[in-house]
């Protein structure tokens, strides 16, 4: 009798142990937010007037993660957040210029407005 209920805890343990799933698949690893580029909102899109020179620009907005050197009459800033491993936000916004001053803005303009109207 003494020794069965050492070999019925190391049965009842070693049951235990099989119907348990592989605990790798359980357990991940954190995964830290990324993101790049510029983050934009719309209030420093408001800042923006036409007529503004290209240096007036890079202060409201911050310096563009693309310039292009063969067209100096814009430039691009990008914005790609993932987390977790999933892309969560992409925007693109690029600020046309012409004779050297703000003609205009394009790109994910108005889903950032929506966007955070949203989150209000």
């Amino acid at each position: 009798m003494k020794n069965f209920l050492p070999v019925l805890v190391l049965s009842a343990l070693l049951a235990a142990c099989g119907t348990w799933r592989n605990p790798i698949e359980r357990i991940s690893p954190h995964k830290v937010p990324v993101q790049q580029g510029n983050a934009i909102s719309q209030e420093m899109l408001a800042k923006l007037k036409p007529g503004m020179t290209p240096s007036q620009v890079r202060f409201a907005l911050g310096t563009p993660l693309v310039v292009d050197p063969f067209r100096n009459d814009r430039c691009d800033y990008v914005h790609h957040l993932e987390k977790g491993g999933k892309v969560v936000e992409q925007r693109r916004v690029t600020v046309v210029f012409e004779n050297g001053v703000l003609k205009g803005i394009e790109g994910d303009v108005q889903a950032a407005v929506a966007r955070e109207e949203a989150g209000k």
